[in-house]
């Protein structure tokens, strides 16, 4: 109903790019003000234009502050005299919106009337393109700028704005001494370089770089991401033109040429493969599973925290997986009959085939093995990725991801060897997650999880981080509600998941393969007929 439209309108929320350096969400004196973003410093220049940009979610029915503060401006006269400037503005996040751009200026607080500039602020509605390219640029026989030597080129590129306006959206580096300049390739989202919109006008603007800041201009051209993406060809070669140089000069053909190449980067959307392990610490430290004190205890009622994490990350991460078949791993237990100590036996009890069908299945596995197995310790991780490490192996064309879920209440008891298996494991096509459930010290998972510092094992480094881990405390809701426990452990423990797998395909040079279109439903096909 347009009722109902409207309702669940007011509550979308809409990303936006605009330039700001604090932001407040709500008019309340009582919230606190946190630092949203910060722009470069530009040297040597009244009239700067920042790269950076700063995305935020806009929502209709809130009122949101931004707040500019602490711009300090330093100038130094001599050895021991400064001056400098500092200031705050406010303002609220709809007007940006509804105009292309608008300005704020500054007045002197001593001497009424007198300005001391303007801010000018940009805001559009990003697209939701995800595209991400890496472009490569030289250039050829530029204008000599330079007196006494020849010229110092960087590049700078602007998006058009719906107003016909220019917003800098990416600044190459100076090359040095040179008019045929190689610059470094560089990544920039297609969404910041024009809003998605593939045939949106592009200027790029070539300049000669000064120690002062008064950069020397030596030509432009305009294109647009399409005519970029075309490759290897002549669309590829641009003339760098100075109009006021054309003018003067009857003869001037240009001011150099531009030549680019470019090449598309996959994101995560478009990868539907993988296969995912779970696995679950069995030991003693637990408890016994039939008392309420176990972290393992078999509420009829509600799910522990093992159930918990396993239903959290596998119902996401299910969706990546082919055929919904998980292998499902115990370690650290007894095992019937002989009492045998496992640290890598399938929840299901079939050595054979430790798959289970969907989550369902992995959790039905899970209490299965509690009542047939002894948890008795220690708590070995290396077994386990050992043993998901050899599948990996088998599979390095791109064709399967594995993804290992390890939960845990304890201390890694072979932790030289654990290291050692993570080391070899990122050059495999693998991530792991590990769920740390309890009050149990992780602080040998956080030495796994090597956002830091590289995992490392007899003096060679993971050549990529593939562990993440989290402590399932830092994610229990206060109130006991387990839906939203379970949401905000599963966003944060598989936040880096595509970042791994882009990493590990790119450096093997893997791409995915073309989609197969689906086989019509039958029900589609019997409908189809009918209406025609």
């Amino acid at each position: 109903s347009p009722q109902l439209a409207a309702s669940l309108n007011s509550t979308r929320k809409t990303p936006v790019s605009m330039s700001t350096v604090k932001r407040q969400l709500r008019d309340s004196v009582l919230l606190p003000i946190y630092t949203f973003g910060r722009t470069e410093v530009i040297d040597n220049t009244l009239n700067p234009n920042f790269v950076r940009k700063f995305f935020l979610d806009f929502f209709f029915e809130e009122k949101q502050n931004l707040l500019l503060k602490d711009i300090s401006l330093s100038l130094s006269l001599s050895l021991s005299l400064s001056l400098s400037l500092s200031l705050s503005l406010s303002v609220t996040l709809p007007l940006p919106l509804s105009l292309p751009s608008f300005s704020i200026f500054l007045f002197h607080s001593g001497i009424p009337g007198k300005k001391l500039g303007a801010i000018i602020f940009a805001a559009e509605e990003l697209s939701n393109c995800r595209d991400i390219a890496t472009m490569q640029l030289c250039a050829n026989k530029l204008d000599k700028k330079d007196f006494f030597g020849k010229s110092d080129p960087f590049l700078v590129f602007y998006r058009s704005n719906e107003d016909g306006t220019f917003t800098i959206c990416h600044k190459t580096e100076v090359v040095k001494n040179t008019l045929n300049p190689v610059w470094q390739p560089f990544t920039i989202a297609v969404r910041a370089l024009c809003n998605g919109d593939y045939d949106r006008t592009v200027k790029v603007d070539v300049y000669d770089w000064d120690r002062d800041g008064s950069h020397d201009f030596i030509g432009e051209f305009t294109t647009s991401y399409r005519d970029f993406s075309r490759g290897q060809n002549q669309f590829n070669v641009y003339e760098v033109l100075n109009a006021k140089k054309k003018g003067k000069k009857k003869k001037y053909i240009n001011s150099g040429t531009v030549t680019t190449g470019i090449s598309s980067e996959w994101t995560f959307i478009y990868i539907h493969f993988s296969c995912v392990s779970m696995c679950v610490c069995l030991c003693s430290l637990t408890g016994n599973p039939s008392q309420p004190t176990s972290l393992h205890y078999m509420n009829p009622y509600q799910m522990n925290a093992y159930a918990m994490a396993l239903k959290a990350v596998g119902e996401i991460i299910q969706d990546y997986d082919s055929d919904k078949l998980f292998p499902a791993y115990g370690f650290g237990a007894k095992l019937p009959p002989d009492g045998k100590i496992s640290h890598a036996f399938p929840l299901s009890g079939d050595n054979e085939n430790p798959n289970c069908v969907g989550i369902e299945g992995v959790l039905e596995a899970y209490f299965q093995g509690l009542r047939t197995v002894q948890l008795y310790g220690p708590t070995n991780f290396s077994p386990v990725i050992n043993q998901v490490a050899r599948s990996a192996q088998d599979v390095t064309d791109g064709s399967q991801y594995f993804v290992l879920l390890m939960i845990t209440d304890g201390v890694i008891s072979d932790m030289v060897q654990t290291k050692e298996a993570v080391v070899n494991a990122a050059a495999l096509p693998m991530s792991i997650i590990i769920v740390g459930v309890g009050p149990a010290k992780f602080d040998a998972m956080e030495e796994l999880d090597g956002d830091e510092v590289r995992v490392s094992s007899r003096g060679r480094f993971a050549e990529r981080d593939i562990v993440q881990f989290v402590p399932f405390r830092d994610y229990m809701d206060q109130s006991g509600n387990q839906v939203l426990s379970m949401a905000r452990l599963a966003k944060d423990v598989l936040a880096e998941i595509p970042e791994q797998l882009l990493g590990f395909m790119k450096t093997r040079g893997i791409e995915p393969r073309p989609p197969i279109p689906p086989n019509p439903h039958p029900l589609y096909m019997r409908l189809l007929f009918l209406y025609t």
